[in-house]
Parts: C-alpha cells; structure tokens; sequence
C-alpha cells in the first residue's frame, strides 16, 4: 500500500509539473519520452542480432593468429604459433640443397631422352611441412607414388600434378607443339595414362638415387601408385617432413612434381646432411690429392739409430750411479736398427764420413704392414659399418 501511495505522489508531482511547463513542453516531453522507450528497444535489437551473427572468415583467422597477409614474416601468435613451433627447417642439413640441385640436373637431361623434346627442370623451393597439411592441400586429380629407401629402411612420396600428367602423356603420345594439353576431368586415370607416368617416376628415381650416391648408397623401389591422398598415408599427420618442389615446363606445357621425405626417412644420413659443402666435385679430387702427397714427402720427420736394447729391473736402473759400465751384447760389426717412432724400417752398419758417426742402409726398407689400396678398402668398410 506504501508503494502505491508513493506512485500517487509521483504522477501528481508531475501532473503539476506539466501544468506549469505548458502544452508545448509536454509534447516536447512526450517526444522525449518516446525516444528514450524506442532506443533501447533498437538496441536490444542490434544487441540479439550480434549474438546470432556468424563470424566472417577474416575475423576468424585473426581470432586464431592467423594472417594471409604476413605469411611466414614476422611475429606469429595465437594458435600458429603452437603448430609452428615443432617444425624443423630444412636449412639445418646444408647438403640437403645440393643433393636436389644435382637432381635437378640429372632429371633435365634423363626428362629430355625420355620425351625427345626440350625439357626444363627448376626447383622451386625446398620447405619443411607436416605430412598431414600436406595431404590436404594436394590438388585433385593427382597421382601419388609411394616409394621406400631400401638402405634408410623408411618412405616416400612423391606427387606428380594433373597439368604435368597431362602434359607427358600428350608429349610421349605424339601431341603436336604450340598446343595446350587437354585435360579430362571427372574420371579416373586409365591404365595407359598410369604406365606412362609411371616411366617418368621411375625415371626420377633413378636419378634421385644417383644424386644421394656421393653421401650415402641408396636404392629408391616404387611400391605402389595412389589417387587418394588417404591411401598414400606414409606416416603420422603431425610428423615433419622436406618437402622439394620440381617445377618441370616442355615449351608451353608442364606442370609441378613434388617429393616428400618425412625427418624419419633421411634420420640415418643426418650426419652427412649436417656436413658443409666444400666444393661442386663429389668423390676424390686428384688436385688436392697430389698437393696432400707433395706436402707430405716434404715433411721432417726423426730417424733413431738403435745400437742395442736391453730389459733392466726398475731396482737396476735405481742402483745405476756415475762412472758404471753397461755391458752392451753387440759387436763392432753388428748392423744398427733404424726406426721412426715405433715403426721398423731397415738396418744399416755404423761407420765414418768425413769425420761424423754415419749408418749405411744394408738391407731394403720393410714392406708396410697394410697397402694403401687395403687401407682404402678399410676406411669404407668403417664409414660403411658408421652408416
């Protein structure tokens, strides 16, 4: 009953209110009033329609961390940050580069043979990326080729696109230049279309297996050929792998081939990877060879003359004093030991010439226990067994 005594008061104060203000100032009020009750409402309004709004797909990528725009520059945040941080790049194996440069130069020439026309070979970029990501950004239709590396003991992939598809088959087929390769979509490639990339994949094996010949021998055997991605599945989607980029162009036509090697698969030649690159030769340099040579037949080394050993006690040697004599078991005309270091050469008989104690070598110097051809065969038997 208070409260409805209160709200009596309230409207006869401003009954009384108006009366005073005038007519005009009541509408004013009125209008005023009117307002106020319709801005909520529209706010209200606006307010239930952001709760219902969805997200554009820029506003979530800049909740996430992610940005088209900076690329792989700059500071990143948000959830890439966390995906990013476990990839290793590839510039921690520098040999790794010119293992695929050399590549690129056996496939130019071995893609020439091949199609009988003139073939470019260009590598693109050589990136770390996890092997799930990469899965799903193939482009449709392609063909994935799974191969192993019988010495390393793990797989591969590698995953030739439809333009480049397309364009072989038009090249071995006869297809007539200046023209574009046509592509067939929406069916499955035939048997013929599959042989004959298959040639080119075989093709490109044999010259990645005689590019990673200097580093380390390996054999790269073609398992099997896929059209899905989901059955070319060669490892865990969050591992890390190289992924090499060969962009391959015959004129106006040609397309892109790429080779992923999961960190798994090259882990038992990391250590050559890590190696620096010092020079474009692989294999023995004859130069550096014979100035190794020159400067080892100049070097100075110490040749002892061994009149005689004896074997003493330590109570012996601790009783010898000044003034005594050692008994040596050897002749005037007993032939001197001559040694370097602990290793035997020859022997020789002691004289004078021209007023200096001298040696003449009587017998030929001994034959060294390990030839260098058998200290070759050795040395790789030992990186062959590091491996």
């Amino acid at each position: 009953m208070a409260d409805d005594d209160d709200s009596v008061d309230l409207m006869a104060d401003w009954g009384a209110a108006l009366e005073e203000q005038g007519a005009g100032s009541a509408d004013e009020m009125a209008a005023q009033w009117a307002a106020m009750i319709d801005e909520p409402m529209d706010g209200d309004e606006n307010s239930s329609r952001g709760a219902d709004r969805v997200l554009n797909q820029e506003e979530i990528d800049n909740l996430l961390g992610f940005s088209l725009d900076d690329g792989f520059a700059g500071e990143r945040s948000g959830v890439r940050a966390l995906i990013d941080s476990a990839i290793v790049s590839y510039e921690r194996l520098p040999m790794l580069e010119i293992v695929f440069d050399r590549l690129v130069r056996m496939t130019t020439t071995s893609l020439r043979n091949f199609t009988s026309d003139n073939v470019e070979v260009s590598l693109d970029s050589i990136t770390s990326i996890r092997f799930g990501d990469y899965l799903n950004s193939i482009p449709l239709p392609a063909i994935l080729t799974v191969f192993k590396a019988e010495e390393w003991d793990n797989l591969g992939l590698i995953t030739v696109d439809s333009s480049l598809i397309y364009s072989i088959i038009d090249v071995l087929l006869g297809g007539g230049r200046g023209t574009s390769a046509i592509r067939v979509e929406g069916r499955p490639y035939t048997t013929i279309e599959l042989n004959l990339v298959r040639q080119m994949i075989d093709i490109v094996l044999e010259d990645a297996e005689a590019a990673f010949a200097p580093l380390s021998p390996v054999n790269f055997t073609l398992e099997r050929l896929e059209t899905n991605p989901r059955f070319a599945a060669i490892s865990r989607p969050a591992n890390a792998a190289i992924l090499v980029e060969l962009r391959i162009d015959m004129e106006d036509r040609g397309g892109k081939i790429e080779m992923l090697l999961p960190y798994a698969t090259i882990e038992p030649i990391r250590d050559l990877l890590l190696q620096m690159f010092m020079g474009e030769k692989f294999g023995r340099d004859p130069i550096w060879e014979g100035h190794l040579a020159t400067e080892v037949y100049h070097s100075q080394i110490s040749v002892d003359a061994l009149l005689f050993e004896k074997k003493m006690s330590l109570n012996d040697i601790m009783k010898l004093d000044v003034g005594q004599t050692l008994m040596l078991d050897s002749g005037p005309d007993d032939p001197v030991r001559l040694k370097c270091g602990n290793v035997y050469l020859t022997k020789g008989v002691m004289g004078q010439h021209n007023g200096n104690i001298s040696v003449q070598v009587s017998n030929k110097l001994a034959k060294p226990k390990m030839t260098l051809s058998a200290f070759e065969k050795a040395a790789q038997g030992g990186s062959g067994k590091g491996e």
